[in-house]
């Protein structure tokens, strides 16, 4: 697989630069003869060639550092590549992606066909319609009106001030053009420079008061950013769909139909939703807020243990079980009568060699032999993420009651080995018709439901705070020097 790509801090620290290659970029461009996007030249040649945009919804580099056997793995991710790269896959060709921060650079490449196709969640709209061509759609987002929590809420257009600002040639300056025929007084700044996740930044810097965002980027973002609060939809539900030119190859699109029309079919589409959006549909500030201060406050007294006992397992994926069970608490206790850091029971501790389960370190270490028993009892036919996923649901409800929730996805015509499919059964066993069948019976079956989805959440926003913390220690100099030498390479 070959990925094309720039250095993120490169492109924003040395804007000068940025613009002279764009501008050389442009002249060569026009220099050339354009080779417009061909299904033939797309085979004949062995990739296709992607634009995307950088960005948690699209495409991002993940940390070097996680393990081999956590959640993530080292290399490249988001929405739209994992799916560009089933594309490919379906294709039988490798894939060759260009990311980018501006929608104007990744129109102008696929004009001039640098590229075969855009896939950067992008809205279908009537502007878009008169210029480009799109293949069908693959979900649908809403635009909202977001400003920072602790501010006045803005409820409809009428009552936004000053400092509305978007990001140039998106779908909401679009949007926000249309509304201006209706609302003379409404005013606003499109910018090139900062992207959708740097407005946000600007939003709660109180840098600017609202800025526009699809429901999916808010979801994303709220995680780790609770503070930003919606004020209004501001356009509804709208498809996001791959775009292609006006002037390709009417084959790439025929290829385009048949790919969604199977990935819709098989479920594959549905299982990626998932592991990017499945488990952040619900929102709650509170909760989203003493998670982030129990990570500055109380995680940095077990860090070490949850790193020592972790091994193949992401560290941060232990503690955010460890979080869910404990909130931290080494001596927490439920009525059920598990106990400590991991909530063992009595009988589990015992069988992972553990003496006290009020001890913390004890109780990280059992609570990570016996979550790394769970993975390992996991059919090998069942892949990553979706392993990890059943291990934790067995975690909390009991590999007998998960193994009953998949029998009974498989008699109903789904498929056993998705969490996304499995999930949705889970709470069938709450019900007298359905578990009076099983093997093992009556179970809270909505319980490990909720409690893989806050997993998931909590890994993700430690994931990106632990993130964050590293790239604060680095040494400004050497950072800058190689952000020039990645540039000039």
């Amino acid at each position: 697989m070959n990925i094309s790509l720039f250095n993120r801090h490169s492109l924003k620290n040395n804007k000068k630069i940025l613009c002279v290659f764009l501008f050389i970029q442009l002249l060569f461009s026009c220099g050339e003869k354009n080779q417009q996007a061909s299904f033939a030249r797309i085979v004949e040649r062995g990739y296709v060639t992607v634009g995307t945009l950088y960005g948690p919804n699209s495409f991002y580099v993940q940390g070097n550092d996680v393990q081999s056997n956590g959640i993530q793995k080292n290399g490249y991710a988001g929405f739209e590549y994992e799916l560009a790269k089933k594309y490919a896959d379906y294709l039988n060709v490798d894939l060759k992606v260009v990311p980018s921060y501006s929608l104007d650079e990744l129109f102008i490449k696929l004009n001039t066909g640098e590229v075969d196709l855009l896939a950067a969640g992008l809205s279908v709209t009537d502007k878009r319609l008169s210029r480009f061509r799109f293949a069908p759609s693959y979900t649908q987002v809403s635009q909202k009106l977001v400003f920072k929590q602790g501010n006045i809420r803005p409820r409809k257009i009428s009552d936004l001030s000053d400092g509305l600002m978007v990001t140039a040639s998106s779908s909401h300056a679009e949007h926000l053009s249309i509304l201006k025929h209706v609302n003379p007084e409404l005013n606003w700044v499109e910018t090139n420079e900062f992207d959708r996740e740097e407005l946000l930044i600007k939003l709660l810097n109180d840098e600017i008061s609202y800025t526009i965002v699809d429901s999916n980027t808010l979801a994303i973002n709220r995680r780790y950013y609770p503070e930003i609060s919606v004020g209004f939809t501001i356009k509804k539900a709208e498809p996001l769909a791959w775009m292609v030119s006006k002037n390709s190859d009417d084959s790439i699109l025929a290829s385009l139909v048949e790919f969604f029309g199977q990935v819709h079919h098989d479920g594959t589409l549905l299982a990626l939703d998932d592991k990017y959006y499945g488990h952040i549909e619900q929102f709650n500030y509170v909760e989203t807020r003493t998670f982030i201060k129990a990570v500055e406050t109380r995680l940095p007294e077990y860090q070490a243990m949850f790193e020592k006992y972790s091994q193949e397992i992401d560290w941060r994926l232990l503690a955010a079980i460890s979080y869910q069970e404990s909130h931290w608490q080494p001596h927490a206790r439920s009525h059920t009568g598990v106990r400590g850091m991991m909530m063992l029971t009595l009988a589990t501790a015992k069988q992972m060699g553990i003496k006290s389960r009020l001890d913390a370190e004890q109780s990280i270490r059992g609570g990570s032999k016996y979550f790394k028993r769970m993975i390992a009892k996991m059919p090998d036919r069942i892949p990553n993420p979706d392993r990890v996923w059943f291990a934790l649901a067995s975690y909390n409800v009991g590999f007998g009651h998960l193994n009953d929730a998949r029998i009974i996805t498989q008699q109903q015509g789904g498929d056993p080995d998705r969490w996304v499919e499995v999930k949705t059964r889970l709470p069938l066993l709450q019900q007298k018709k359905y578990y009076k069948k099983t093997k093992y019976g009556y179970a809270r079956g909505s319980e490990p439901v909720h409690y893989v989805d806050n997993i998931r959440r909590y890994y993700d926003t430690l994931t990106w705070l632990d993130a964050k913390s590293k790239e604060s220690i680095e040494v400004p100099e050497k950072k800058l020097a190689v952000q020039v030498t990645k540039l000039t390479d």
